[in-house]
């Protein structure tokens, strides 16, 4: 699904909170740059939501952090983009808002999830969830998938597959 909306025009859009919120800059960092250090490609369009300090304290201040994902989404979404969001709880307020903005939106969403998913697991079109209630163990695990998916879609793009 990522390969198909990135070859239609669409960008990979990432979001998380405390630990998710660095997986998902350093995602996105791997797709712009490169994930192999002798792999010298474009860049490959990804954001994270998370973006800067600005938008996130403006928003929390004048509207709340449960709204900061969202926001941002229904500014820089498309109905081709796809969104990742990250969350070990799969319960975090601004994860399950900006899933239901997706739907709304017609964004394929794929979540990074712990524990059992929590209430993120029903709003994912794809919901990846880590069979545990360990965070430190969920966010190796997802950085892990990030990686692993990320450069079977990197190679799919090279070898248009």
């Amino acid at each position: 699904m990522i390969t198909q909306k990135l070859n239609r025009g669409g960008k990979v859009m990432l979001c998380g909170n405390g630990g998710s919120a660095a997986d998902a800059q350093h995602l996105a960092a791997e797709f712009i740059v490169r994930l192999k250090p002798k792999l010298n490609r474009k860049p490959i369009a990804a954001i994270s939501l998370a973006q800067d300090i600005s938008t996130i304290t403006a928003c929390g201040n004048d509207f709340n952090f449960n709204v900061q994902f969202s926001r941002s989404l229904e500014a820089l979404g498309k109905k081709e983009d796809i969104l990742i969001a990250i969350s070990t709880s799969g319960n975090s307020k601004n994860i399950i808002n900006v899933l239901k903005t997706a739907k709304k939106m017609k964004i394929s969403s794929v979540g990074f999830l712990g524990n059992k998913g929590g209430k993120a697991k029903k709003l994912c079109n794809i919901p990846l969830v880590v069979n545990s209630n360990n965070t430190a163990r969920i966010q190796e695990a997802h950085i892990f998938l990030g990686h692993f998916i990320f450069e079977t879609v990197e190679n799919r793009l090279l070898n248009k597959k």
